[in-house]
């Protein structure tokens, strides 16, 4: 149980960060939500996230390609909850293009949230967690952490980030009672990626229906998508004291995919 404990999952206004916050607030932990929409539905989930679970939940809607915001946000955190007992950096963007059409300004964008975000909100938590002797970080990376598609070179190339950054941070906090492991899953039938649909369909030059099942899917031995709740019980379970062996980790959660 994670009584006591306050949890922020950046992006988690909807899809897996949702189902994370879902399931840690499940487990008894204080939930700040992070991320984009309609500002009624996202109360309405934050007041229901409360309701269910008999748990505080407040909502934050920093900006992750902001660091000022992400201080304000934890500025935030600490003043009413004292500071961030388990990170999830779960928010992410895409955009698909062959590399040499790909749009600069989406390459900054991607990298920014995707992957500088994480560093600054590792780099805010730690000091908390240090003084408790007791944190957990976990990055929702991607298989795309461990190998590549064509026309995500941005995304890809954040996501590699990611699993160097969970690496390296991991030995520097493995004598503090803190872990720090990614989660990589493959395809999961979110917005992120019912948006790459179209987007790909365009890059490659088929139709949407041969992008699920001859690109993404392909992909994945199993032939199946990945679903929320099936990455946020891996969270759930690295969140707990029965992971705390776990650190430094890498996990696949992919239907086979990087088994090839």
């Amino acid at each position: 149980m994670l009584s006591g404990k306050t949890a922020l999952i950046t992006g988690s206004t909807s899809g897996i960060g949702l189902g994370i916050a879902e399931q840690l607030a499940g487990a008894g932990a204080n939930i700040v939500l992070n991320g984009i929409g309609d500002a009624v539905e996202i109360e309405t989930t934050r007041a229901r996230l409360a309701a269910s679970h008999g748990v505080t939940v407040r909502y934050d809607g920093a900006d992750m390609s902001r660091p000022e915001a992400i201080a304000a946000m934890f500025a935030g955190i600490a003043a009413e909850f004292g500071g961030v007992d388990i990170l999830v950096n779960n928010a992410g963007i895409q955009h698909v293009a062959p590399i040499d059409e790909f749009p600069p300004e989406k390459w900054d964008a991607i990298i920014a949230i995707n992957l500088t975000a994480a560093f600054h909100t590792i780099r805010l938590a730690l000091p908390f967690m240090k003084r408790k002797g007791w944190g957990r970080i976990i990055q929702i990376a991607s298989a795309h952490a461990l190998v590549a598609s064509p026309f995500k070179s941005a995304y890809v190339a954040a996501k590699h980030g990611i699993a160097g950054l969970t690496k390296t941070a991991a030995l520097e906090v493995a004598e503090r009672g803190i872990t720090v492991n990614a989660i990589c899953p493959g395809y999961v039938w979110t917005p992120l990626v019912e948006k790459q649909v179209p987007e790909t369909a365009k890059a490659r030059g088929i139709s949407e229906t041969e992008v699920i099942q001859n690109v993404l899917l392909a992909a994945q031995p199993t032939k199946a998508f990945v679903t929320v709740d099936q990455v946020a019980a891996l969270a759930g379970y690295l969140a707990g004291d029965a992971a705390a062996s776990i650190t430094g980790a890498v996990i696949p959660i992919d239907g086979g995919w990087t088994a090839h």
